[in-house]
């Protein structure tokens, strides 16, 4: 299969609605701005990335020659420059990460390379690369020293500091939640195959390849076309909050659902036929979707 390279590509244009608007939110607690300078000051980024090139093997043509091979036909479709990749021991289920924010890692599991054919893996890669092109890491690193660091800053502020970072919290773990289906969508425009992105959104979900049946596919589908994402503005806000963050979670048929709803909007199929400068015009058109769904307003 030949597959279109999105030359000029803009993270912003393929940015899902709910991401921006989530976003938008975290961006305007008046707490994060002390976050983010104590991630600074305990040099978060330095040691995560210490902690990765410390335990897990560094991947290379030589060494893991499809995953490298995925990696770099990722970065060209979507108009990114390669970033380091390493392999990681095995958990059970398919995990990924990004991180760096001055240097970009990412890092996947021992099941991502066994569960995975080459085609799977450009989806999980443009996942993770969408967080790098889209500028997601800081965040993204905030969220996983989150609980140690409201506890340091709460001894040290008289507990005001960490009752400032609860709310921070609650926004920041609703974003990472929406942040995934902007993911979605760079790792579909990564495979170019809605059959594939629905596959490896089953193996995220914990099937591997062998429980993977027509019956088993088609019976996902249906239960990802009648989620509605709209319910959860009926539960109430303490619901909410213990739902999103389990963030970690895979949320499969939800994220499934969604990017469903994209591909039958036709906005993907635009980024196949037309001109990616076209296409990034376009993307205002999206904020529609969002003006009546008023559950994101409330974290």
């Amino acid at each position: 299969m030949t597959r279109k390279i999105l030359h000029g590509l803009k993270a912003e244009s393929y940015q899902h609605p709910f991401d921006r608007k989530a976003l938008a939110a975290l961006e305007k607690m008046p707490g994060l701005p002390l976050l983010l300078k104590k991630i600074n000051e305990y040099g978060i980024d330095r040691l995560l990335r210490l902690q990765t090139l410390g335990s897990d093997f560094r991947v290379s043509p030589r060494s893991f020659p499809t995953l490298h091979d995925a990696l770099v036909e990722t970065c060209q479709i979507l108009d990114h420059q390669i970033p380091e990749l390493y392999l990681y021991r095995g958990t059970g289920h398919i995990s990924t990460y990004a991180i760096g924010v001055e240097k970009p890692i990412i890092g996947v599991n021992l099941e991502t390379i066994e569960w995975l054919s080459k085609e799977e893996l450009l989806f999980v890669l443009g996942h993770e690369i969408a967080r790098i092109k889209g500028k997601y890491l800081t965040y993204q690193q905030l969220a996983v020293v989150m609980p140690l660091l409201k506890n340091l800053i709460s001894s040290t502020t008289l507990g005001l500091g960490g009752l400032a970072a609860n709310g921070i919290e609650v926004a920041l773990y609703n974003w990472m939640m929406m942040s995934k289906f902007t993911a979605d969508r760079a790792g579909l425009l990564a495979c170019q195959d809605v059959n594939v992105a629905i596959a490896v959104l089953i193996k995220l979900g914990g099937l591997p390849s062998e429980y993977l049946s027509p019956e088993v596919i088609q019976d996902f589908l249906e239960q990802a076309r009648e989620f509605n994402i709209q319910e959860l503005d009926r539960l109430d806000q303490f619901t909410k909050i213990f739902s999103f963050m389990e963030y970690r979670a895979p949320w499969s048929v939800m994220r499934a659902s969604e990017l469903l709803r994209w591909v039958k909007s036709g906005e993907y199929e635009k980024w196949l036929q037309t001109n990616v400068s076209e296409q990034s015009q376009e993307t205002e058109k999206q904020e529609d979707l969002i003006k009546n769904w008023g559950f994101l307003d409330s974290w």
